[in-house]
């Protein structure tokens, strides 16, 4: 595993509400592990980034928990359907039904502005390159990946010191 790409669990959750929630984290950094260790560096950035938006979800799902009343006026723009499924969902991962790039706007919630949610929303853009058959290995080198990883460290962490007080506010 790269040395680095383990501080993102700090950033996880420390229990998970439910066991199935908990195997599918460990499920991603299995993937990770694996991945890294035969040296398929692309595919473990795919896992990584699951791995990244767990993170986002749960931040995302804080958010709704601590401030419910934000969190409904934030769907303004999404269907009565939609709406209805994000305000009565009982999982961080029900987000998964946001476009991932439109649910980094809900970090609006916690004073990110349009620069910051465009640098996120990168994230998402270069998952979706490697993602595709284009021919293309983005990250065939562990000093690729790691380089990845640093960037990944450094947008989670700013993420998450927008989302301090919020945290602090729950507790």
């Amino acid at each position: 595993m790269i040395d680095e790409a383990g501080q993102l669990e700090g950033f996880l959750p420390i229990s998970y509400r439910t066991a199935k929630e908990e195997q599918y984290v460990r499920f991603l950094w299995e993937a990770f592990n694996d991945n890294c260790e035969s040296g398929k560096y692309q595919f473990a950035f795919l896992a990584y980034h699951m791995l990244t938006m767990c993170f986002v979800y749960f931040n995302i799902w804080q958010i709704k928990l601590i401030k419910p009343a934000d969190f409904a006026t934030a769907l303004i723009g999404f269907g009565k359907d939609m709406e209805k499924a994000l305000l009565e969902s009982t999982s961080p991962f029900t987000f998964h039904v946001v476009n991932e790039s439109n649910v980094m706007r809900f970090l609006k919630l916690i004073q990110c502005d349009n620069g910051k949610i465009g640098n996120y929303t990168k994230l998402v853009k270069d998952r979706n390159e490697t993602a595709h058959s284009n021919g293309n290995i983005f990250f065939s080198t562990e000093a690729e990946l790691s380089a990845k990883i640093q960037e990944i460290l450094r947008i989670v962490t700013e993420i998450q010191s927008h989302s301090e007080a919020i945290i602090v506010d729950g507790y």
